[in-house]
């Protein structure tokens, strides 16, 4: 099992993610104040604003501060390196 880091020290399994979206469209913020309404929402951005919203195989949403191309970089280091 693979951990990434998605900022601030915080981490994610990497085989438990399902999509990175960014945090700007509006059926995104949508399935982020859903989330929020169940109690399946993991903010982990630290108060920065969200770039990137992790969507989980639980169906937990986790919110980032890191940009989708970062965390898409270090998942593809994670999985090359599984290899």
């Amino acid at each position: 099992m693979a951990f990434i880091d998605i900022g601030f020290g915080n981490m994610v399994s990497s085989t438990r993610l399902v999509c990175v979206a960014g945090a700007e469209s509006a059926p995104i913020r949508r399935l982020v104040q859903d989330a929020r309404d169940r109690g399946a929402l993991v903010d982990c951005s630290s108060g920065k604003k969200s770039k990137a919203v992790l969507v989980t195989d639980s169906g937990h949403i986790v919110l980032s501060a890191l940009a989708p191309e970062e965390i898409s970089a270090m998942l593809s280091e994670a999985e090359g390196g599984k290899k």
